[in-house]
């Protein structure tokens, strides 16, 4: 469906600037933005993908991944349609690269919100391919589902702006961001992207503005983003800036997309990346595609086990609210029990006794 967007400026001669990405494209006349979802008409900027998805699951909210934010809970996941990165070895290439089909499916907020509770789903997460793409959707549908007391999560690459973040943030629970490396090089070879940095200063922005919970994710790749420098950098930045308790998934990389002809990673390489991790401080770091291990949260003060993981399926040992049950440390979890921001909405604090 098309729809007026919401931010942009009118500029001379009909163009526009768009500032929901930090593109912040300015287009003229009859053009799409670097996304090729905004499209400028007679200089009115409109969104050409409201409710339009391309993907709909009832997922764990592990899938996403998402350790330490309501666990053994299912998120009604959707996507749509375009990016604005171009990764090279983007997992869903076919929705993010891919034109809008001209026939696709539409889905009115209040419908999708219908349909998670349906599917008995705790929340409602926009993913597999960049949620800021149909920004305006995704902020109509946070706001009717946070009012019905579902959580709302964005998996997301992290490159929203400022002020569409100050939008959205109201309405938005988690922030599960990408860092990709930690270098402008990297990001420009394997993104497409210049000015990278800004991601970062969102991550930090979505945390301590909103207190949205973040967790970050990595996908190592080798000779890209293995090195010490570009993990140490990731590692030591999410200590200094989103607090040591803060979860790091570093993920097994295997051959996609534009990046055929890269070897997996290594499982030696997955340890050392947590090794780099543990080493910079973080508390909470796990391995990702490699099975049956490095997925459990183990308390850094008892060594108890409080979350034990098996692929999607998480079983909840020891945990009160956000703490350890055992010795009471703080894990940095959120649940219906744990202190913190919650969804809003009448029936909220009715699944606290069922929440985990």
């Amino acid at each position: 469906m098309v729809r007026e967007a919401l931010l942009y400026e009118r500029l001379p001669g009909a163009r526009v600037r768009c500032h929901v990405c930090q593109w912040r494209c300015v287009i003229n006349p009859g053009k799409v933005g670097v996304c090729r979802v905004r499209e400028n008409r007679d200089g009115v900027l409109h969104t050409l993908n409201y409710g339009e998805v391309s993907s709909i699951a009832a997922d764990p909210i592990e899938k996403k991944p998402l350790f330490h934010f309501y666990p053994a809970t299912n998120a009604f996941s959707v996507g749509g349609w375009g990016c604005n990165f171009h990764c090279l070895h983007c997992q869903n290439w076919q929705i993010s690269c891919a034109d809008m089909p001209q026939e696709s499916r539409y889905l009115p907020p209040d419908e999708q919100v219908r349909l998670a509770r349906h599917h008995r789903c705790d929340g409602i997460a926009w993913t597999y391919n960049e949620p800021a793409m149909w920004f305006e959707y995704t902020l109509d549908s946070a706001r009717m589902a946070q009012e019905q007391g579902l959580y709302t999560v964005y998996v997301t690459n992290g490159f929203m702006t400022p002020e569409a973040l100050d939008v959205i943030g109201p309405w938005l629970d988690v922030w599960r961001v990408d860092i990709k490396g930690f270098t402008h090089e990297l990001y420009r070879k394997l993104a497409q992207v210049r000015e990278w940095r800004g991601i970062l200063d969102v991550a930090v922005r979505a945390r301590r503005r909103w207190d949205m919970h973040v967790e970050v994710v990595t996908n190592v790749i080798p000779g890209w983003n293995d090195d010490d420098e570009q993990l140490g950098g990731i590692a030591g930045w999410m200590v200094a800036e989103l607090g040591e308790l803060t979860p790091w998934h570093v993920t097994r990389f295997f051959p996609m997309h534009r990046l055929q002809d890269v070897a997996p990673t290594s499982l030696d390489t997955i340890r050392h990346a947590i090794e780099i991790g543990h080493a910079a401080g973080l508390k909470f770091v796990y391995a990702g595609n490699v099975g049956r291990q490095g997925e459990d949260t183990v308390c850094y003060s008892c060594g108890r086990t409080n979350v034990h993981r098996v692929g999607y399926h998480a079983e909840v040992l020891a945990l009160r609210g956000s703490s350890c049950a055992h010795c009471g440390a703080d894990l940095n979890f959120r649940t219906a029990a744990s202190p913190g921001r919650h969804p809003a909405g009448e029936d909220a604090g009715s699944r606290e006794e069922e929440a985990p």
